[in-house]
């Protein structure tokens, strides 16, 4: 209703400019057709007439300029500070958002016992979780919007020589809260908070030792976990073209002599990190390596105060084959790896008879082929495979030995923002006493990315 007066007067104002513009342009065209007889005319009626044509030119100048400043100001009576969708400022600072809201409806089974019901077990794939020695669980069918994102980016103008950004991005995924019986109502978490400043960037965010970017298109919430490097934390890193270097969070994640998980939250220095990224028509490929202090003090495990150290090394990249194809692929090994691999299915060290640390070796992988059939229909078909080299004198042998999984999907996307797909997906996981569970799983899932 406020605005209503305000767009009267707009339409009163676009009546106007119109009859004027017509008026200016009536006027260039009497005077082109009396050129001819200008001509014919003395020099200095010749010049008065050029004159005149020169002012009407630029009177319709001044018209049309007028008009577009006054569609700007109509476009900001209804939709003040906001750009084509983009975002908005507030004082020097530009605020865009993204995300994505995700439904899934999953049925699975287990080979080996029963996930839990109302549990992020059921929600992706966790390799560690996979039941083993149970008896076989039915197919159990669970619906679920916790994946829904939210991601806040900020840009502040801090003159032209430095670079001021900021992210917050925000779910519902391995939260508390909700059930199945009433509310489904799950707590937000904070997945990532940084802050960049040139080349430097400062918060939590995805581990550098991490390539996202290699990640296949997939329904579940990783897809090839047990091959993966997977960890977001809190770290600094400078970068510099391709070149990364950062210093992130530590937490040593220890297997006691029972197979119990114990963290001993004892760490002395940050894990770095470095990394190199190569990209160009061909695709991208990243080296990242990883260098950690393992460490305990006497008031966990045994009154000893001990460390070792631990180091990785992970190749991936995506590669592209034809015009529309892709192969994306990730190997990685190390040794006092465990909390980076496959959201820990095996710890970082196990401890001696004397007390001391002893780093797990691992290594792992993935590969994975993504076909696009057409400009809304697409497949990815991949493998992941992880192995654990166990001292099983001092874990015993009921720690993770080693665990795979595949998976097909077909994802069909109407429109652009759209992805409407089906994924079946097999998993299996092996102790050390040669004991195995598997999980079969059929997912459907629509996500709508804004």
């Amino acid at each position: 209703m406020t605005a209503s007066p305000a767009l009267a007067q707009d339409a009163s104002v676009d009546e106007r400019l119109d009859r004027l513009e017509a008026l200016v342009e009536g006027l260039i065209e009497r005077l082109d057709a009396q050129a001819g007889e200008a001509e014919q005319q003395n020099a200095a009626q010749a010049a008065e007439n050029e004159a005149m044509r020169q002012q009407a030119e630029a009177a319709l100048e001044a018209t049309r300029a007028l008009e577009t400043r006054q569609a700007e100001m109509s476009a900001k009576l209804v939709d003040p500070g906001v750009d084509n969708g983009d975002g908005f400022s507030v004082g020097k600072t530009r605020i865009t958002y993204d995300g994505y809201v995700k439904f899934d409806a999953i049925s699975q089974r287990t080979s080996g016992g029963q996930l839990p019901g109302n549990s992020i077990l059921r929600d992706f794939l966790i390799p560690v979780a996979i039941p083993v020695g149970g008896e076989a669980s039915g197919f159990d069918t669970d619906f679920s919007a916790r994946q829904t994102r939210f991601l806040f980016k900020t840009e502040t103008d801090v003159g032209t020589d430095h670079k001021l950004t900021g992210l917050i991005e925000l779910d519902f995924n391995v939260t508390e809260g909700g059930n199945e019986r009433i509310s489904n109502s799950f707590t937000p978490r904070i997945r990532q908070a940084l802050i960049s400043y040139d080349n430097w960037t400062f918060g939590q965010g995805w581990s550098t030792f991490q390539n996202v970017g290699a990640l296949p298109d997939t329904l579940d919430f990783i897809g090839v976990t047990p091959g993966t490097v997977f960890d977001r934390q809190p770290l600094v890193r400078y970068t510099n073209g391709g070149l990364q270097i950062a210093v992130e969070q530590p937490e040593t994640v220890i297997t006691a002599q029972d197979g119990s998980r114990v963290i001993a939250g004892d760490d002395q220095l940050p894990d770095v990190v470095g990394r190199y990224n190569w990209s160009g028509d061909w695709g991208n490929f990243t080296a990242a390596g990883i260098v950690r202090q393992l460490h305990v003090s006497t008031d966990d495990l045994m009154g000893v105060d001990d460390s070792a150290w631990g180091y990785g090394l992970s190749l991936s990249g995506k590669l592209k084959v034809g015009e529309r194809d892709d192969f994306r692929f990730m190997a990685t090994a190390g040794d006092g790896l465990g909390r980076y691999i496959g959201l820990n299915i095996v710890n970082d060290a196990a401890i001696n008879m004397d007390g001391s640390l002893d780093p797990i070796f691992t290594y792992s992988g993935f590969a994975a082929y993504r076909h696009v059939w057409s400009d809304k229909l697409r497949s990815n078909i991949a493998g992941a495979y992880f192995k654990a080299d166990n001292p099983v004198q001092l874990t015993t042998n009921q720690v993770t030995d080693e665990s795979w999984n595949g998976f097909v999907n077909l994802i069909w996307s109407p429109v652009g923002p759209i992805n409407i797909g089906v994924e079946l997906m097999y998993a299996e996981r092996t102790l050390e006493d040669g004991r195995s569970g598997n999980l079969q799983r059929v997912q459907f899932s629509t996500q709508y990315n804004f």
